[in-house]
C-alpha cells in the first residue's frame, strides 16, 4: 500500500457511496479474458540502466510498417506524415497548452480547431463540425445518440458491413439505454438511424441514395460513417447524410500500434444543440477584431448532466492539430492527388495479385482497401508471410483476406508480396 494514499476506509465510503462491496465489481463489465491471471511475467526490479536495456529488447521485438512490405489496415492505415507535422505540434504553445477555456491566452489553440472544424465540414459536406471526439468508434456512437434525442426513437438500424470494433462500441454504448435495439436491415417508423460505413470494413464504397430515401421515409436521420478519411479526394462527399463521423487519423497521425486517434463528427446546422463535445465559434472583440472562442459547449463539464448532450472529456486537441497542420500543407490539390495515389496503388496491388495462382480477386469497387480468396486458410498464409517479413493483411474467416495499399506500397513491396504468395500458396 505504500504507493496508494487511499486508506480502507476511505476506499469503504467511496464504494458504499456508488453501492458496490469491492472494488473488483466496478470491473464486472469488462471481459474475463481481458484480465491477466496474476502478475505480469517481468522482472520485479532492476537498474535504471537495464531497464532502458530490457525495454528497448521488447520493442525491437515488434515489427514495425516502415521495416518492410506493408499491406495491413483494416481501420488503422500507413501513410505518409510531413516532419513538419511534428515540429509544429511539438512548439511548446501546443505540445503544453491545456483546453482553451481562456480564450484570451488561447487564440492560437481556438484558431487551429476552428481551421480543423473548416476542414472537416468542407471534406464532409456537412454544415458545420465539432472539435473532433476521442476516435472513430466513439463518434459512430455519438452519432447514434444523438439520432436518438434528435427523433426521440431507440432503434439504431446498421445498414451494411460496420468496422466490428466500431459495432462493439456502439453495443456497449446503448447497453446503458433501456429498450433500445440494434439491427440489420432496412429502417422503419421506430429508427432512429441509418448507420451506413463507407467504404465499407471490406472496402467497398457505397452510393448514399437509396439509403437517403428510405430515411426521408420513416423519420430515421443518415449516419454516415467514413473509416479512411482520404476517400473523400476520390469519392463524393455525403453531403445528402445528417450526420458525418469517423476516423481521421490518416491525415498527419502515425499507427502508434493503435493510437491516439482523431474522431471527426458533422452534421446539419439544424442539430447544431445536439452535437456532442466541443464546439469553437468565430465572433468580435470589443474592438472589432476577429477572435475565436468556445461556444455553445453541452458537455456535462459546463452544463447540468441532466441537459448535457455528452461527457466527453478531450477533443484529442493535439491530434486535431495534426491533421490541421497536415491538411494545411495538402491543399484541396494536394489531397486529391494523395486518394489518387492511394486509389493507383490499390489498383496495381489487385492486378499484380489476379496473376497470382491461388488468389481470386472478387470485387471491383474500392477505393484503398479490398478482400481478396485465397486457396488457403489466410491465418496460416499471414503467419507464413509475416515469417518473411511481409505483413500481408487482415485475416478475415477461413480463406478471405483484406488487403490495404497506400501511398507507402511501393512498386517493390507489391512484387516481393505477389513472389511471396505465389510460393506460399502452391
Amino acid at each position: 500500500m505504500r504507493y496508494l494514499p487511499q486508506t480502507k476506509e476511505s476506499r469503504k465510503a467511496m464504494m458504499d457511496a456508488v453501492g458496490v462491496d469491492s472494488v473488483d465489481a466496478l470491473y464486472k463489465d469488462v471481459p474475463a479474458q481481458a484480465f491477466i491471471d496474476g502478475l505480469a511475467d517481468l522482472p520485479m526490479h532492476m537498474g535504471e540502466l537495464e531497464v532502458e536495456r530490457k525495454l528497448s529488447a521488447y520493442a525491437n521485438e515488434n515489427r514495425a510498417a516502415p521495416q518492410g512490405p506493408f499491406f495491413l489496415g483494416a481501420g488503422v492505415y500507413y501513410h505518409h506524415v510531413p516532419s513538419t507535422v511534428d515540429y509544429v505540434i511539438q512548439r511548446s504553445e501546443f505540445l503544453t497548452a491545456y483546453t482553451p477555456y481562456q480564450p484570451e491566452i488561447a487564440q492560437g489553440t481556438l484558431t487551429a480547431i476552428f481551421e480543423f472544424q473548416t476542414f472537416i465540414a468542407r471534406l464532409t459536406g456537412q454544415d458545420i463540425a465539432n472539435a473532433s471526439l476521442y476516435d472513430g468508434a466513439t463518434a459512430t456512437a455519438e452519432a447514434a445518440l444523438m439520432a436518438m434525442r434528435v427523433t426521440r426513437r431507440n432503434k439504431i438500424c446498421v445498414a451494411n458491413a460496420l468496422h466490428f470494433d466500431y459495432r462493439a462500441v456502439l453495443k456497449s454504448y446503448m447497453g446503458n439505454h433501456e429498450g433500445t435495439e440494434i439491427f440489420d436491415g432496412a429502417p422503419d417508423e421506430q429508427t432512429a438511424c441509418v448507420i451506413l460505413q463507407s467504404p465499407d470494413f471490406f472496402g467497398k464504397p457505397h452510393a448514399y441514395e437509396d439509403w437517403r430515401k428510405k430515411c426521408d421515409e420513416t423519420g430515421a436521420l443518415l449516419v454516415v460513417v467514413v473509416n479512411e478519411i482520404i476517400s473523400l479526394g476520390l469519392l463524393p462527399a455525403p453531403d445528402c447524410a445528417d450526420i458525418v463521423c469517423g476516423e481521421a487519423q490518416s491525415i498527419g497521425l502515425p499507427m502508434s500500434f493503435g493510437g491516439p486517434h482523431l474522431g471527426f463528427f458533422a452534421c446539419k446546422e439544424k442539430f447544431l444543440r445536439q452535437m456532442p463535445g466541443r464546439l469553437c465559434g468565430q465572433t468580435l472583440d470589443a474592438d472589432g477584431k476577429r477572435g475565436y472562442v468556445l461556444t455553445l459547449n453541452t458537455r456535462e463539464q459546463h452544463i447540468r448532466r441532466e441537459k448535457a448532450t455528452s461527457n466527453i472529456c478531450t477533443n484529442q486537441g493535439l491530434c486535431a492539430l495534426a491533421f490541421t497542420v497536415h491538411m494545411a500543407l495538402l491543399g484541396e490539390d494536394g489531397f486529391r492527388r494523395l486518394a489518387r495515389l492511394n486509389h493507383e496503388a490499390a489498383c496495381k496491388l489487385a492486378d499484380a495479385l489476379s496473376a497470382v495462382d491461388g488468389v481470386t480477386v472478387p470485387g471491383d469497387s474500392f477505393f484503398n482497401e479490398f478482400v481478396i480468396e485465397l486457396s488457403k486458410p489466410s491465418a496460416e498464409v499471414v503467419d507464413a508471410l509475416a515469417a518473411r517479413g511481409i505483413i500481408a493483411g487482415y485475416a478475415l474467416d477461413d480463406r478471405q483476406l483484406l488487403v490495404t495499399a497506400t501511398e507507402m506500397a511501393q512498386d517493390a513491396d507489391i512484387k516481393a508480396l505477389a513472389a511471396a504468395l505465389q510460393d506460399v500458396l502452391n
